[in-house]
C-alpha cells in the first residue's frame, strides 16, 4: 500500500510540473504557460486518480498517459498548425495572432491587392499557395475569410471592395485543394478598424483580409 501511495505521488507531482511548464513567446517576449503542457498536465492528473483508484500504482501511470495525450488534444493539435503557419509564412508580411484555440491570419492589402482592386496579386499566390498546405494538412477547424477597407470611398465601395476580395481569398484557397465545407467569406467594409482612419498608416493597416481559424463543432 505504501509503494502504491508513493508511486501515486509521483505521478501527479510530475504531472503538476508539466501543468507548470512555461515557455517564452518568441513574438512577444511573454512568459506563457504551453497549451500542450497546461491541457496535458491537466488530462496527466485526472488519468493518474482513475487509474490509480482502478489499478493501483500501475493503473495510475496508465491513467496519467492516457489522460495527459487525451487532454493535450485540440491544444496540441494547435500549437502544431500555429507553428507551421508561421513557419511558412516568416517574411511574407501576413501576421499570425493566437487567442486560446482559435487562429488569425492578416493579410494586409498592399501585398495582397493593388488599389482599389479585388484580383490577387500574381507575386502572392505562392503565399496563399503556402498557406493552403497547411490547411489541407491540418483541417480540423473551420476557415472564416473576411474582407475589410478603410473609410474612404464610402459603403456603397467599401462594402462590395472587401466582398469581392474575400471571395477572392477564398477561391483561391478552394482552388488549391481546400475543402469549400470548411469555408465561409464575407466583406466586413470599413467596419472594426485596427488603425486610424486619420492617417495614411492607419488606413493602410484596415485595408486588410483576415482568415480566421476556429475549432470544428463536434459532431
Amino acid at each position: 500500500m505504501l509503494m502504491q501511495l508513493k508511486r501515486m505521488t509521483l505521478v501527479v507531482a510530475a504531472a503538476a510540473i508539466v501543468a507548470g511548464c512555461q515557455t517564452t513567446n518568441p513574438y512577444t517576449g511573454e512568459q506563457e504557460v504551453n497549451k500542450t503542457s497546461k491541457y496535458g498536465g491537466i488530462g496527466a492528473v485526472t488519468g493518474a486518480v482513475i487509474g490509480g483508484l482502478i489499478d493501483g500504482g500501475e493503473g495510475a501511470l496508465k491513467g496519467a498517459a492516457i489522460g495527459g495525450a487525451a487532454g493535450a488534444g485540440y491544444g496540441y493539435y494547435t500549437d502544431k498548425q500555429e507553428a507551421a503557419l508561421r513557419q511558412q509564412l516568416q517574411g511574407t508580411g501576413v501576421q499570425v495572432y493566437r487567442q486560446g484555440d482559435n487562429l488569425q491570419l492578416i493579410m494586409p492589402s498592399n501585398i495582397t491587392f493593388d488599389s482599389s482592386k479585388s484580383d490577387i496579386k500574381s507575386s502572392f499566390y505562392p503565399v496563399l499557395g503556402s498557406v493552403s498546405k497547411v490547411f489541407k494538412e491540418y483541417d480540423k477547424n473551420l476557415i472564416e475569410v473576411v474582407g475589410f477597407t478603410d473609410s474612404s470611398g464610402g459603403d456603397k465601395i467599401n462594402q462590395p471592395l472587401s466582398q469581392d476580395r474575400a471571395k477572392s481569398v477564398a477561391d483561391y484557397l478552394i482552388y488549391q485543394g481546400v475543402s469549400g465545407t470548411r469555408i465561409t467569406y464575407f466583406g466586413a467594409g470599413a467596419s472594426n478598424p485596427i488603425g486610424d482612419n486619420k492617417t495614411k498608416e492607419g488606413r493602410a493597416k484596415n485595408r486588410r483580409v483576415e482568415i480566421n481559424l476556429r475549432p470544428a463543432p463536434q459532431k
